[in-house]
């Protein structure tokens, strides 16, 4: 459906990270495949990681990791009455997670705390002390004390208990740190589940996500960590390797490996050959300088505007060329609510580039693209325009630093 005339162009399209892999209208754990037409996106079940379930909180409600700290709600919960009870400024805590200091929670609901309190420990009513940190980063100190006052003991008691001496001691726990999603406007609990390859039942049990599994901009959500195995935070990422099994990551493009050669100056005329006269003035012929080039023909009608805009909408006539910016690889190939189709191309350094409001998609999932190859035409809408996004990440950069 072709938005109307009189509201805003990329009003239509979700500008968020859920324009990178968003199956909007379908929970992830179904096989679609076949089901949606020029879609080769693939959502088997088997792509979803197996993961572990949340720690559990102390009697304050506090997980603790060593980056951040998250409080999860009680029954009955407002932001105050969980500031008040893990000791922490309210309206801070309700500016951090884009919610007002007297809106319920809840019973679940994860808040991520705006400064450290104090370490949960059997004190708070935790199962250890300290934040939970992975194996290798436990204090060397404290294992090395355990181990001195095990070789202290020389009695055949003393080593059948290796562990007495220190049995009394909180131990700390272990654990990989899950990465933090900050919701973005149009996103669902479905598209994040799928951006970092996990059930939607395991992100809405590790945030306490209502039946509706409705999020809120500017929301803290906690990825849940693979089971069995800890990876670090960053093996959460999007098109990050995957276990035998589970579906393949993106391969990268050739060109990730090196740049593009430098384009060959032509010959020098001969001596005797008259200069040719200047036919414009203040003119340069294009280069290829820039790091991204121009998707479509057009002037840009939307700017780039952090939490509105998230890329730049650019007018083009309808059934015009849609051109990759960049050497890379097909990531993605979606829709948006409105069944308006999405391209996303993946690029060296962790670079993402989005294609929104396209039509007649010529290209498919993990196709090598080149640089201002068509990859689909500008759908017919009124207006009709290209809505372009670059992502550093997971984050959203104005496409102008790239495209001059």
């Amino acid at each position: 459906m072709a938005p109307s005339p009189k509201r805003r162009p990329s009003r239509a399209l979700v500008a968020s990270t859920a324009l990178i892999v968003a199956l909007s209208a379908c929970d992830g754990d179904y096989d679609l495949r076949g089901n949606i037409s020029g879609n080769n996106f693939d959502t088997t079940a088997a792509a979803r990681t197996a993961t572990a379930p949340r720690p559990k909180p102390d009697n304050r409600g506090v997980i603790s990791y060593p980056n951040y700290q998250v409080a999860v709600a009680k029954r009955g919960d407002t932001v105050g009455d969980v500031a008040a009870r893990v000791g922490t400024d309210a309206a801070a805590l309700a500016r951090t997670n884009g919610i007002a200091p007297d809106v319920p929670l809840r019973e679940g609901e994860v808040l991520l705390l705006p400064g450290r309190v104090a370490e949960p420990s059997p004190a708070t009513g935790a199962v250890a002390t300290g934040p939970i940190r992975p194996a290798g980063q436990i204090d060397v100190t404290t294992l090395a004390g355990d181990a001195i006052e095990r070789a202290e003991g020389t009695s055949t008691t003393a080593a059948a208990a290796p562990s007495s001496a220190s049995s009394g001691a909180p131990k700390a726990q272990t654990g990989a740190e899950p990465v933090r999603h900050k919701v973005a406007r149009g996103e669902t609990a479905y598209s994040v589940a799928r951006l970092y390859n996990v059930s939607v039942t395991a992100l809405a049990e590790w945030n306490g996500l209502g039946s509706d599994l409705a999020v809120r901009e500017g929301q803290y959500l906690l990825i849940p960590v693979p089971a069995a195995t800890a990876k670090p935070a960053s093996a959460l990422s999007p098109a990050a390797t995957t276990a035998p099994g589970q579906g393949s990551p993106t391969p990268e493009p050739p060109s990730a490996a090196k740049p593009l050669p430098d384009e060959v100056a032509s010959a020098a005329p001969p001596e005797n050959t008259p200069e040719s006269p200047s036919l414009s003035s203040g003119e340069t012929a294009p280069t290829r300088s820039a790091a991204l080039a121009f998707p479509a023909s057009g002037s840009i009608i939307r700017p780039y505007a952090k939490g509105k805009n998230e890329g730049i909408d650019i007018g083009a006539p309808a059934g015009s060329a849609v051109k990759a910016a960049k050497d890379g690889v097909v990531a993605a190939i979606t829709q948006d609510t409105n069944n308006v189709n999405i391209v996303v191309l993946k690029h060296a350094d962790n670079l993402l580039t989005v294609y929104a409001g396209v039509d007649a998609v010529s290209v498919k999932k993990g196709d090598k693209v080149s640089r201002s190859q068509q990859i689909a035409k500008v759908r017919a809408a009124d207006p009709s325009f290209l809505h372009f996004e670059v992502r550093q990440g997971l984050e959203s950069v104005d496409p102008m630093e790239f495209l001059q």
